[in-house]
């Protein structure tokens, strides 16, 4: 038997069909968050104002100065005559003349005052 060899023709070659297969792979990446705790102590002062407070007590005296005049007490007032320049009535003495008159260390308001 004989065969005969069929007539070929050049090929004919089409667009190539493309795949994508994906390959995975794992890479992992540090990622570093820094944290800081501070504690604070706080001191609270709380000033407190006292005031203690005493009292004491002082006694006030006054004294009062008055010029009555000549004579003195439960003397009887000098009547007429009886001053006269140079006349001495009892409880008189030099510079105590009569009414009006003044003697050493005397003057209007002595004692007023002091």
């Amino acid at each position: 038997m004989h065969h005969c060899r069929p007539n070929v023709m050049a090929p004919i070659v089409h667009p190539t069909k493309c795949c994508v297969k994906n390959l995975h792979s794992t890479t992992e990446v540090p990622h570093i968050h820094p944290s800081h705790t501070t504690y604070v102590n706080n001191q609270h002062f709380q000033h407190k104002h006292y005031y203690p407070h005493t009292d004491s007590m002082v006694d006030s005296v006054s004294h009062q100065h008055f010029n009555c005049g000549p004579g003195g007490p439960g003397m009887a007032p000098m009547g007429p005559g009886m001053g006269g320049p140079g006349a001495m009535g009892p409880g008189m003495g030099p510079g105590m003349a009569g009414p009006g008159a003044m003697g050493p260390g005397m003057g209007p308001g002595y004692g007023f005052g002091r």
